[in-house]
């Protein structure tokens, strides 16, 4: 096990992290800001919104995209300002939430499928696990027009897409594994298949090295932890805090960036900035999207 060091601190609830441009992108909960970072640890807001944000992503013209948890929409981001670029509400059943693009500017978009606070504060965590909701994948075209992809999920999370564009991990968190699809060429979800079981390890937001291993953020420990396909675990990354996203960026892409808080329980975490980022540096550099 390796240890990380935490770049910045001061952030409510950080998640959604993608490198773009020479900063790590990422969301800052309630702060309902889009934020970056330098290599430097400078922080800086990027946008901000009427809404929580969440996943984040980019069309191929270089247009942000920015999921809004409860309004369940997508926004687009751009010289105007803000506009939706697609309503979630008919495939979303509850808060919108992590998202992945791909080259041709098509979004996944998933969602909690129920109140989780609620429910954690009512049954603990072991009910939940054991019942809950099933939730559904959105597939959102770079027209704004939007489809449902997958269903059946428990709670789907952060997701990758490899490099050759056939492939989407996603991260069912509370199943405790990493399910695949076979992408089409029109974007179709088929083949679904478990990638990795995880155990007791939570997987929130995930992603992808160039030896086709995933990163998993291990939302009920300190850790974020590298797996094979199957789930063999090939290397752990501790943190000082719950992980709830990572990604791989830097120059070298080869900075492990890990987003970290005491919870992730709402009534918990917008009290005070106690959210960090921990970096660590890694063998592998990233690869595929986001």
């Amino acid at each position: 096990m390796s240890t990380s060091t935490n770049l910045v601190g001061g952030l409510y609830f950080g998640e959604g992290p993608r490198w773009h441009d020479g900063r790590l992108w990422f969301s800052d909960f309630y702060d309902h800001a889009v934020k970056s970072v330098g290599e430097a640890g400078d922080v800086r807001t990027e946008i901000e919104i009427d809404d929580q944000p969440s996943g984040l992503g980019w069309l191929p013209d270089g247009r942000l995209l920015v999921v809004a948890m409860h309004s369940r929409q997508l926004l687009l981001i751009d010289d105007d300002g803000i506009k939706v670029h697609a309503d979630l509400a008919e495939v979303a059943a509850h808060h919108a939430n992590d998202m992945v693009v791909d080259s041709s500017g098509r979004a996944y978009v998933g969602n909690f499928g129920f109140a989780l606070d609620e429910a954690l504060k009512a049954r603990g965590v072991e009910g939940v696990l054991a019942e809950h909701p099933t939730a559904r994948l959105a597939c959102v075209e770079p027209d704004g027009s939007v489809r449902e992809a997958a269903a059946d999920l428990h709670f789907p999370n952060g997701m990758v897409i490899t490099p050759d564009g056939r492939t989407l991990i996603l991260a069912e968190t509370l199943a405790m594994r990493l399910t695949a699809f076979d992408i089409g060429s029109d974007g179709t979800l088929s083949n679904r298949r478990v990638w990795a079981t995880l155990g007791m390890r939570a997987p929130d937001g995930i992603c992808l090295d160039a030896n086709g291993h995933v990163w998993v953020a291990n939302a009920i420990a300190p850790e974020c932890v590298l797996v094979a396909p199957g789930g063999a675990v090939v290397a752990t990354v501790a943190t000082d805090q719950p992980c709830f996203a990572c990604m791989l960026g830097g120059v070298d892409r080869r900075t492990l960036h890990m987003m970290t808080a005491p919870s992730s329980v709402a009534e918990v975490v917008a009290k005070g900035r106690r959210g960090r980022i921990a970096v660590a540096r890694v063998e592998t550099p990233g690869a595929g999207r986001p």
